[in-house]
Formats: structure tokens, C-alpha cells, sequence
């Protein structure tokens, strides 16, 4: 796994990537998430949540895209990390904690 962004510079939201940055995407998106989730209990027919759920993808999106700016290598290494060990985390602890000290997911 190369790089986490694609050559127009935007994020490739793989579910290593996904599963690396979760802890960000839990508390950087939570209203919008929120949002999404209450909408789907309020009314089962998808097209009703449909913008809320554009708000989350965008969310996530420009998180990865910040998060690659912030910590390029870190990011890479812990989702290749997750790649390769099939998003095992305990098999990826170490380059999870530099990531995390690069890029703190509680700031």
C-alpha cells in the first residue's frame, strides 16, 4: 500500500485507511454521524437521509485529506500496517502509536 491519497490528491477511503483513522473519524465527525443515524431512526425510507449521509462522506473525506497533510508518513505506515495484517489492530500497535503521537485523535 502506497500512499492513502490518489494522484488528484484526494483520500482513498480503503477500509484500512478507514479502520486506521477511526478514532479521528469517531470524534472529528460525531454531529454529522449523529445526524445520519438519528434521521435513519426517525424514517426508514434511504432517500430521506440521503444529504446527511453526503455530510459524513464529506467529513471523513476531509479528514483523510487533513490528516494525510498533518502526518503523511505516519498515516501511511499504520494503514499499510492494517493492509497487510488484514485490519488486525493488535498486529499493528506500534505504528498505530506513532501515528496517534503525530496525529492526535483528542486535540
Amino acid at each position: 500500500m502506497a500512499s492513502t491519497i490518489d494522484s488528484a490528491g484526494e483520500p482513498i477511503p480503503t477500509s484500512a485507511v478507514l479502520m486506521a483513522s477511526s478514532k479521528h473519524i469517531a470524534t472529528k465527525c460525531r454531529i454529522e454521524n449523529m445526524a445520519f443515524i438519528n434521521c435513519k431512526k426517525k424514517d426508514p425510507n434511504p432517500e430521506k437521509c440521503l444529504d446527511k449521509g453526503q455530510e459524513v462522506t464529506r467529513c471523513v473525506l476531509g479528514l483523510l485529506k487533513g490528516l494525510h497533510q498533518r502526518c503523511t508518513k505516519e498515516m501511511d505506515a499504520y494503514a499499510g500496517c492494517m493492509y497487510y495484517h488484514t485490519n488486525e489492530f493488535d498486529l499493528c500497535r506500534k505504528e498505530q502509536q506513532v501515528f496517534e503521537k503525530a496525529c492526535p485523535w483528542n486535540e
